[in-house]
């Protein structure tokens, strides 16, 4: 489990990855430039502190959506990954997506999806640990989740701390890898 962070509210972070896709092409664009999602991730702060204002906000949204009940909360990401399916055919993947818990910024379609290939496959992992059960994402989903992370650490930290963390850990002064 994750510091603070019920069962249940994983479980709930983890349907949002799926439910505020539709929420997010829904929103509103106002046409600023797209953010990417490796800085997507490389710009948070605060992601390895359980107290920090990302984490607190994260809890309680993951909470909130929890309360429907597990029932419930099954369903509704059921329902969305379907709609989802028939609607993302359709979409363009340059379409700029409205980023809600960030007013004013927008990604790209393609690069917002990939951002949803990090939370399922982080979060997955997390809920079977939690309720001690094996299972991960599909590969080609982890493929992409070590793709945006790899790439938001050498953002966050360069090359030289990344190299480091992956060949001489014994240099890795800032847990260079750690983006979430």
């Amino acid at each position: 489990m994750l510091p603070g962070m019920s069962v249940g509210g994983l479980a709930g972070h983890l349907a949002r990855s799926v439910l505020q896709v539709e929420w997010f092409l829904d929103g509103q664009v106002v046409g600023t430039e797209p953010v990417s999602p490796v800085h997507y991730y490389a710009r948070l702060v605060g992601t390895s502190v359980p107290g920090s204002a990302l984490n607190v906000g994260v809890r309680a949204r993951s909470e909130e959506t929890a309360a429907a009940g597990p029932a419930a909360v099954a369903e509704q990401a059921e329902a969305a990954w379907r709609r989802l399916a028939a609607r993302l055919d359709k979409e363009p993947t340059d379409r700029r997506v409205a980023i809600l818990h960030r007013p004013g910024e927008e990604m790209l379609l393609d690069g917002y999806l990939r951002t949803r290939c990090v939370e399922l496959a982080v979060h997955l992992d997390d809920l079977a640990l939690s309720v001690g059960v094996r299972c991960s994402a599909p590969e080609a989903t982890l493929a992409v989740a070590v793709d945006v992370l790899i790439a938001a650490a050498r953002e966050r930290h360069g090359d030289q701390a990344v190299m480091h963390a992956l060949a001489r850990r014994e240099r890795d002064l800032d847990q260079a890898l750690r983006v979430l």
